[in-house]
C-alpha cells in the first residue's frame, strides 16, 4: 500500500505540474458549461438531464486523451523498463497510476458543480438523480480510463493508443444499443445489456443505485486493469 502510495502521490504531482492538465480540465468545464446553459436558456428549464446525456460522449474524447500518455510515453522515453527494474509489483504500478488519473478526472467532473448550485437556486430538481448522475459519471470515467490504460500498455504510439480507445470506450458503451439490438437476435440483448457501459450508466443516472450495477463498473474497471497489469508483467519477463 506504501508504494502505491508513493506511485499516487508522484503521478498527480506530475499531472498538477503540467499544462495539459489543465488544458483538459479547462476544455471540459468549458465544453459543458456552454452546452449546459444553451440548453438552459433554449429549452428553459432548470435541469441537468442534458449534462448528464452528453458527459459520455465528451469523456469518450477527454479520458482516452488523458490516458494515451500513461504507458505510451513511458515506453517512448525508456522510463518504463526502468521502473520495472525495481521491486515493484506491477499491479502496484498500474494501481498508483490509475488512482491518480482517476483523482484529475474526479476533480474534473466536480469542477461542474457549481451548475449544481445553479439549478437549485432557479428551480426545484430532484437532487437523489443528480447525486446518482455524478456517481455514475465519474464511473462511466473511470471505467474508459481503465480501457484507455490497457490500450496505452500495448503501443508507444500515443495517437494509436488514443484512436484505439476511444473505439474500444465507443463499442462498450453502445453495447446494448438500438443500433446493435437491430442487428442481433432478441435473445442476445440481456446479455449484451449486463456489458454495456452505457445500460448501468443509463440505469445509475435514473436515481436509483443498483448493487448490480456498481459491482458491473467495479469489475470492469479491475478487468481492464488486470489486463494492464499482464502486459506489464509479459514485457519484464520479455
Amino acid at each position: 500500500m506504501k508504494i502505491i502510495i508513493t506511485l499516487f502521490k508522484k503521478e498527480f504531482k506530475s499531472y498538477i505540474t503540467s499544462p495539459i492538465a489543465y488544458i483538459y480540465i479547462i476544455t471540459f468545464l468549458l465544453f459543458m458549461n456552454w452546452y449546459f446553459f444553451r440548453s438552459f436558456f433554449v429549452v428553459g428549464q432548470a435541469t441537468l438531464r442534458t449534462f448528464f446525456d452528453l458527459a459520455p460522449w465528451v469523456l469518450l474524447f477527454l479520458v482516452p486523451a488523458i490516458s494515451m500518455r500513461s504507458w505510451s510515453e513511458e515506453k517512448k522515453s525508456g522510463t518504463l523498463d526502468f521502473l520495472l527494474t525495481f521491486p515493484i509489483q506491477d499491479y502496484e504500478l498500474v494501481i498508483g497510476k490509475f488512482l491518480a488519473s482517476l483523482l484529475l478526472l474526479t476533480l474534473t467532473i466536480l469542477g461542474t458543480f457549481p451548475l449544481v448550485i445553479l439549478v437549485t437556486i432557479v428551480g426545484s430538481p430532484d437532487i437523489g438523480p443528480i447525486i446518482t448522475g455524478y456517481i455514475g459519471t465519474i464511473l462511466l470515467g473511470a471505467s474508459y480510463l481503465a480501457i484507455g490504460f490497457f490500450v496505452s500498455s500495448l503501443t508507444r504510439n500515443q495517437i494509436i493508443a488514443f484512436i484505439i480507445s476511444i473505439a474500444i470506450c465507443f463499442f462498450s458503451y453502445l453495447l446494448a444499443s438500438d443500433i446493435v439490438a437491430y442487428a442481433l437476435p432478441d435473445s442476445l440483448i440481456p446479455f449484451l445489456s449486463n456489458l454495456s457501459l452505457g445500460y448501468h450508466y443509463e440505469s445509475i443516472t435514473k436515481g436509483v443505485i443498483d448493487l448490480s450495477d456498481i459491482t458491473f463498473y467495479i469489475s470492469f474497471i479491475g478487468f481492464f486493469l488486470y489486463l494492464n497489469s499482464v502486459v506489464l508483467s509479459s514485457r519484464k519477463l520479455g
